[in-house]
C-alpha cells in the first residue's frame, strides 16, 4: 500500500450522556483498540467541542473522518458516508466573523471546520460517518440497540475509507453518499 506519508485524522464526536449521540465515541474508542491502523492515522475523540479537532489539524492532516450521530429521519442505526459543505462565510463582516469564531463555548465541529477552512488549515479530504441516532434527548449512557449493532459496521466502514484514501494517494471520492452541511 503506497501512503506516501499521508496523514488522516479519525475523530469520534458527540455526548456518552446522551445516548445514541455517543457513537461517534464508541466508534472511536474501538478504532483506538486496533492494533492494526496504517502509519499516518491518528484517532482520537473530542466529546462534544470542536477546540480539541481545531488542536489537532493545526498539525497539518490530509484527510479527516468525522464519526458522529447524524439525524436524518431515517431508520435508527443506518450509516451515512457524507461529504460536508461548508456555509459562505464571505459575506460576514470582520466584526461578525470574530464573533463568530471567538466563543469557543460554541466551537461546534462545523464551526472548527469553518475555523480551519478561514484559516488555511482544512484537509483536503473531509468524510463524515454517521449513524441514524434512535434517542439522543433525554440524558442516560449507553447505545439503543439499533445503533449499538451499526458500531462495527461502521469501524469497517471507516478503516475500508482510510485504507482506500491512502491506497488511492489521496484521490479516492467513491463512498460519498450524500452532501449534508448540518452533519456535525
Amino acid at each position: 500500500m503506497c501512503t506516501m506519508n499521508k496523514r488522516i485524522l479519525v475523530v469520534g464526536v458527540g455526548n456518552v450522556l446522551h445516548g445514541d449521540d455517543g457513537f461517534g465515541v464508541e466508534v472511536a474508542q474501538r478504532l483506538l483498540a486496533c492494533s492494526d491502523l496504517p502509519d499516518g492515522v491518528k484517532v482520537m475523540e473530542t466529546g462534544i467541542g470542536g477546540m480539541p479537532l481545531i488542536q489537532e489539524l493545526m498539525y497539518g492532516y490530509d484527510a479527516l473522518a468525522i464519526i458522529d450521530a447524524y439525524s436524518n429521519d431515517g431508520e435508527p442505526g443506518k450509516l451515512y458516508v457524507l461529504e460536508p459543505v461548508l456555509p459562505d462565510l464571505s459575506d460576514m463582516d470582520p466584526h461578525e466573523l470574530r464573533d463568530y469564531f471567538a466563543d469557543t463555548h460554541y466551537a461546534t465541529p462545523l464551526r472548527a471546520l469553518n475555523l480551519l477552512d478561514h484559516i488555511g488549515e482544512l484537509p483536503g479530504t473531509i468524510r463524515i460517518f454517521g449513524c441514524e441516532p434512535e434517542e439522543m434527548e433525554d440524558l442516560g449512557i449507553g447505545l439503543s440497540p439499533a445503533v449499538a449493532a451499526a458500531v462495527g459496521p461502521a469501524v469497517n466502514k471507516v478503516r475500508a475509507w482510510v485504507n482506500d484514501y491512502l491506497a488511492s494517494n489521496g484521490t479516492v471520492q467513491h463512498q460519498v453518499v450524500g452532501r449534508e452541511s448540518t452533519a456535525c
